[in-house]
Order: structure tokens, then sequence, then C-alpha cells
């Protein structure tokens, strides 16, 4: 959204506004926006943030992890222990019922595993899942989780998106049901989709007594609004309570204004460019030469970048992940803003009078222009191109994009494994295919022992850095925006929950 927005247009909906009541909580409805269209309700068939909201609203997982203190316990299971390297025994809770009214046990852990792991099931985020090979049922209420090998780090993927789904009702409507009238146990149920456009949930007043808590407010009603200005025009007229993702010049000068909630949380989400240094997309692509890749690195001025336009708790990024991921090493190389020595490695890399390419971006158009200028100054000119997140997914698993701007939030998972790992072992995302790092990779992803995991991530992450197979620039902060009408307190793992949300 254009700054001038604000200057000129909000002074004359804030008078509006004051006339006007806020959508009224007398309908216990608290009505907010997404921005980018979900493709899936089914949590496993998407890799949105939205998707992440939803499913945390909609299903469990069997462990969860406090999001202030990172503490695991109970949700869908009670107890659990390793029985040895690969095995994960769990204690199920008793007395739970899905949305439909059929029990949770045993049989719909072992489902959604086997399926989910099962990778010609086709669940997006292959990294969420794969580590796992199979479920056992021991009785009605034990179950044990076969991981493929040692995977440390179990727990804080059964805690984020692993979520359990109805064993009969997912085997009859598949994913494409579950995505039109989800099941899942959670704090709310789901009355109507329209998919990518409407979503309308219930409380569950069923919800067991979990760490999740009852939900308190009895109706969300989401609608999708691609549209910043529209968004904040709607929560000046009442038509909406809670807008989220608000560019901070905007929630700047809302938080000066009567009537609204400004909370601004770091998030785990890190904003980065990817270089197709494996030539996918073609042998004669630029980004292939060690120097081309260095000279982006050199090329962005990350400090600014925060300064001016993320503000509030973003900071400036230099590895391929977030710095309170576990293993996440912050002592590699990195490239200090200087567009003169960027100059001079597109001259060493053949490219005095520099080159064209194709630039892809999926969201926050602003972040990306700027980019673009600067690598437009060391004489990398861009075809800019601003796809819907699902297609520039798509062209990247092809294989097709040579540079793009794109972000991670890692599915809120504090583990390394959760971005270096997604985009660096040879899957369909990972533009490098260095065996060195895949190596290092799998070992960490693996080891039991903390110290070696954190040796070879660091030395996986120091090969990426001095590659520059990516340009890291920046982590992201959130700006809430509420009625003063609503009550809600952001963590900073960037997971909206409406379960947490009151009425004032």
């Amino acid at each position: 959204m254009k700054q001038g927005f604000l200057t000129g247009t909000v002074a004359t909906l804030a008078i509006l506004a004051a006339g006007m009541a806020h959508a009224d909580k007398s309908d216990d409805t608290l009505r907010a926006a997404f921005t980018k269209e979900l493709e899936s309700v089914d949590s496993y068939f998407n890799s949105a943030r939205e998707g992440v909201v939803l499913q945390r609203a909609i299903w469990d997982g069997l462990i969860y992890a406090d999001p202030q203190t990172g503490e695991y316990k109970g949700n869908l299971a009670t107890e659990w222990s390793w029985i040895d390297d690969t095995t994960l025994e769990l204690k199920l809770r008793e007395g739970v019922k899905f949305h439909d009214g059929s029990d949770f046990t045993a049989d719909d852990v072992v489902y959604t595993v086997d399926f989910v792991a099962d990778e010609s099931n086709g669940a997006v985020t292959q990294r969420n899942v794969n580590w796992m090979d199979h479920a056992e049922k021991v009785d009605d209420y034990t179950v044990r989780i076969i991981t493929k090998e040692p995977f440390p780090a179990a727990l804080e993927y059964l805690s984020g998106p692993v979520s359990i789904y109805p064993s009969d009702y997912y085997a009859q409507v598949g994913p494409s049901g579950m995505g039109l009238k989800p099941i899942g146990t959670g704090p709310y149920k789901v009355v109507s989709v329209d998919p990518g456009k409407h979503f309308v949930l219930e409380a569950n007043k069923d919800y067991f007594d979990g760490p999740k808590g009852k939900p308190q407010i009895g109706n969300i009603d989401v609608r999708t609004i691609p549209d910043v200005n529209t968004q904040i025009a709607e929560l000046f007229s009442g038509q909406l309570d809670l807008i989220w993702q608000v560019p901070s010049d905007q929630a700047e000068r809302m938080a000066q204004m009567d009537g609204f909630n400004v909370s601004n949380e770091s998030t785990m989400r890190v904003g980065y460019l990817a270089m197709d240094a494996a030539g996918r997309s073609g042998e004669d692509n630029p980004f292939t030469k060690l120097e081309v890749r260095q000279a982006v690195n050199h090329a962005i001025n990350r400090e600014e970048l925060v300064n001016q336009l993320l503000k509030g708790k973003s900071i400036p990024i230099h590895t391929a992940c977030f710095p309170s991921q576990f293993g996440c090493a912050q002592d590699v190389t990195e490239y200090e803003y200087d567009p003169e020595k960027a100059r001079e490695l597109m001259a060493e890399a053949g490219y005095p009078d520099g080159f064209t390419t194709e630039f892809y971006a999926y969201r926050d158009r602003e972040y990306a222009e700027a980019i673009t200028s600067y690598l437009n100054a060391i004489g990398i000119r861009t075809d800019f191109k601003m796809l819907q997140y699902s297609a520039l997914r798509d062209l990247n698993m092809k294989g097709e994009v040579p540079i793009s701007f794109q972000t991670w939030g890692s599915f809120s998972v504090n583990d390394a494994s959760a971005m270096v790992s997604q985009y660096f072992k040879h899957g369909e995302l990972d533009d490098a295919r260095d065996d060195q790092v895949l190596a290092d990779l799998d070992i960490a992803d693996s080891s039991t022992d903390p110290e070696v995991r954190k040796e070879h991530y660091r030395t996986a992450l120091q090969r990426i850095a001095d590659q520059a197979y990516w340009a890291p620039m920046f982590s992201y902060n959130t700006n809430y925006v509420t009625t003063d009408e609503v009550a809600y307190t952001p963590t900073a793992d960037e997971v909206l929950r409406f379960h947490a949300m009151t009425w004032n």
C-alpha cells in the first residue's frame, strides 16, 4: 500500500468511523481478514501462514508447545517417551471427540501419520512429515510413531504442523473433501468454506480441557481481502474487528487514533532472495556464477530495509534460518552493503554491463520493489513478475525461477531443520543442489547429540553463506490492529490464535 493513502484518506475515514459502530460484539462474531488466498484448508495441502492459523483453530496436534516458554505439554497425547532412537510411544487423551461426534483414538493417529508420511499422497511441505515412516497402534489409546532415522526434532514437529485427522472421514473424503468440510478436534468447528474467499467458524462447545483453553468468542468470520487499503477501510467502517500483517507506516498512524489497539510482535519469518545456483532454469543463467551471487548479497542494504520499511521488531538476517531456531549458527560469512564491490564482482563474472533477468515475488510489493532497485544499481535489470504464492511455489518446484524474493516462517517450528533443511536437501525447492551441504544436514537432522547437530548445521550454513546460494535479508514483524472491543496479545511465532481472543 502506498504511504500516501494514510496521509490523505485515513483522516476522512477516521471522521466517518467516529460516527459509526464497529462490528458489534453483541452477535459474538469476530470478523477478520486474510490477505492471501488460501489454496486449501487441509493443512497438509497448503503452506501459507493463513493455513497455519486455521490449522491451529480447527485441529490439534499430539503435543502443544507453549508459545511463551516453548515448554512441551500434553495435547491429544498426555505422555510420551522414546522406546529407542526411532520409536516414540505416546499415551493418548481419552474422551476427546471430533467435530462430527466420532471418538478420537489411536486409529486416527495411525491413519493420519501413514497417509501424510507417504510421499505419493502429495503433502505440500514434505519436510514436515517425511521424517516419519509409519505409526503403530498398541491399544485404543496408545500409539507408536516410527521415524525413518533418529529425528531429535520430532516433538517440535508434533507440536506444530502435524495435526491429527479423523481416520474414517479422511479415508472417505480425502484432502479435497477435508478442504471443503474440515473436521478436527480443535477449539473451533467449521461452519462453511467458500474456497479461498470466506471461512466461518463456531466455538466447539465440547472442546476438551487442554492447553489451548476453551474458546471465548462464539463465532469467527474470515474473508480474503487482498488489498490492504480495503481492509483498513472496512476496519474503520465497522465491517472488520481484526486485521494483521499491516504495513508499518499504516500501523504507526493507526496507533495514534482512538478506537483501535495496535500490537507489534516479532516473527520467525525470514525474507530472502533465492538464486538458481544449480542452473535449473537454464545453464546460461547468470546466478550459476558465484561472483554474481556474491554481488547480489553485497547489493542489498539490509539495515536500510529494516529501518525504513519493516521497522518494529525486525532485524537484519545473514543466515538461512531464524536466529532462535536450534542450530541456527550466526557466526557465518556476512556480506556488508557495498555496491561498488558488487559491481566489481559482476565484471569479474563477465557482466561489466550487467544483464536482465526475470525476478519473481508473491508478497510485499513495496519490499520487492526496493530490492529490485538495489539490484538495478549494480546492473541487474529485472523483469518483475508478481504471482500468487501457490503459482510461484509451483514454478519453483519445476526449477523455472532464476531469482525470487520469498519468505519462510518455518511453520513456527523452532528448529533449523524447518528452514535450512527444507530448502537445501535436494528437494524440489533446492536451487543449490550442493552434496556437501546435504551431507552435513543429514547428520544434523538425525544425530541425537545436540552438539553434533549444532556443529553440522553450522558447517552447512557456513557453506551456504560462502557460496552465496541465498541472500538472507531480514526477519519479519507483524502488526496486529483490532478494534478496542477485542482483547488479544500476539505471540512471537506468527500464529494468530482465535481461541486466545476475548471481548473487552
